[in-house]
């Protein structure tokens, strides 16, 4: 797909949802001693999170997992939309666009494996880490240069705000 087409798709995003082990994450689950969940989430990620927040889009969370460490993040964020235990993945996407009154194309979503693909399929963008299987990355409007937990969402945000032309907006608040 050409820039121009991308960019098209890119202006109609309204919202942002996010798969979370291997896309907000490495992919690594960690246990303590206690057999407490940990997981390790990237900063520049989140701050691409408030980028686009600050700029009007919302962001969301669908994942197959139930995580206390994601509903933690998902709250330090700011992300109020979050689904977890999504066993069926597009049954969760569909009840969240009928819930919230979204179309298919104003849903930009990252996701890197296989129970990823019907979203992928049905969102208006779709995009997936470096490291994500040859199935996702064959389906994928965008794939990152970024792993999973190591900056694809700030990448992706990124993408999502220049195609918005929203980008200089963001990086005025930085500059002096």
């Amino acid at each position: 797909m050409g820039s121009e087409g991308l960019n098209r798709k890119l202006q109609k995003i309204r919202v942002m949802i996010l798969d979370v082990d291997g896309v907000m994450t490495d992919g690594t689950i960690i246990y303590d001693f206690a057999g407490q969940e940990l997981k390790s989430f990237n900063v520049r990620d989140g701050a691409a999170i408030k980028w686009l927040q600050r700029a009007g889009l919302e962001v969301a969370i669908i994942s197959g997992r139930e995580s206390a460490p994601v509903l933690a993040r998902a709250k330090e964020l700011g992300i109020e939309k979050v689904v977890l235990g999504a066993l069926d993945k597009l049954a969760a996407f569909e009840h969240f666009l009928d819930q919230f009154g979204y179309q298919p194309e104003e849903i930009a979503y990252i996701g890197d494996d296989l129970h990823d693909l019907p979203i992928l399929e049905r969102a208006g963008f779709c995009a997936c880490p470096a490291d994500a299987v040859d199935e996702v990355r064959n389906v994928s409007d965008y794939i990152c240069r970024a792993s999973g937990g190591k900056g694809a969402v700030r990448e992706v945000a990124e993408l999502i705000l220049k195609g918005r032309k929203q980008w200089s907006d963001t990086i005025k608040r930085y500059r002096v």
